[in-house]
């Protein structure tokens, strides 16, 4: 059984369309996506018609909860709304509502290992958990928490939100990145040591392969992290509207964050020094 694994996809539909037809030519079994589907691309409703259309599970990211909840309507500040509506506005009311009643959670047993399927942290569907981080922050993601289906420690951990894709393996366990469909991006940067930018800017997922359903861990288990490349001009030409289209850009052709700034400041509370990466 080949189990292909999307996750982040962000309203590029280029980038998906790209995947989705990579995927069938590879005759992979099954489709399952880990959230954030929606928000940053303009392609809202079309992305979500598309992944409902061929995944099998879906679960819900921190974008599909936050432009479903209505909660920056009451906002004093009018680019928290305006954001808000830009996304929101993309979507019909069906659609909406079937964001909103997504999981948080999937597992299942591939040869004999327990995987669980999370979009950021299993207690924190917004927590950040990423490839620079310590071993105790990495062990938190195969814990379970009042999100997941089951209370046991997950002996593959599968995850998207941070858009890098990465593989960890540790206490006998894996912890593997998916990456990001449609918004990749790495925060390692530096002019002196940086490679090849195209082994950013691509479209990526994770392939597992093994016997699905089954407890016997002497099966054969196997994945494989895939990166495709896509015409991202052909995807920034439909983005008509230009709404802050110049950080869109940055993400999309230069693997840059938008946010860089959070993410240095989480990491010097982390005591980490990017610079000396």
């Amino acid at each position: 059984m080949k189990i292909a694994i999307i996750s982040d996809i962000h309203a590029n539909l280029e980038a998906l369309t790209k995947v989705l037809a990579d995927i069938k030519s590879r005759g992979i079994d099954k489709i399952y996506c880990l959230g954030d589907i929606i928000a940053k691309g303009t392609h809202q409703q079309e992305c979500v018609d598309l992944v409902r259309a061929n995944c099998e599970v879906v679960i819900k990211g921190n974008c599909e909860d936050y432009y479903t909840s209505g909660v920056d309507l009451t906002s004093n500040d009018e680019q928290v709304i305006y954001n808000y509506k830009w996304v929101s506005d993309k979507l019909n009311d069906e659609t909406k509502a079937y964001l909103k009643s997504l999981p948080l959670c999937h597992e299942f047993y591939l040869s004999g290992r327990l995987v669980r399927l999370i979009h950021a942290h299993p207690a924190d569907p917004c927590g950040i958990v990423a490839n620079i981080d310590s071993f105790n922050k990495y062990y938190e993601l195969v814990l379970p928490s009042n999100n997941t289906i089951s209370q046991a420690k997950a002996d593959v951990l599968i995850y998207g939100h941070i858009h890098t894709p990465y593989v960890q393996k540790m206490y006998n366990r894996y912890i593997i990145n998916a990456g990001s469909v449609g918004n990749a991006i790495d925060v390692f940067r530096n002019e002196e040591k940086d490679g090849n930018i195209l082994n950013t800017t691509v479209a990526n997922y994770l392939i597992l392969t093994g016997n699905l359903d089954s407890k016997d861990i002497s099966d054969p288990f196997s994945f494989e992290l895939v990166s495709i490349a896509y015409d991202i001009d052909k995807e920034l030409k439909t983005y008509t509207d230009n709404y802050k289209l110049d950080l869109y850009i940055s993400e999309l052709k230069e693997g840059k964050y938008r946010d860089q700034v959070k993410i240095d400041n989480s990491l010097i509370e982390r005591g980490i020094n990017i610079d000396e990466a």
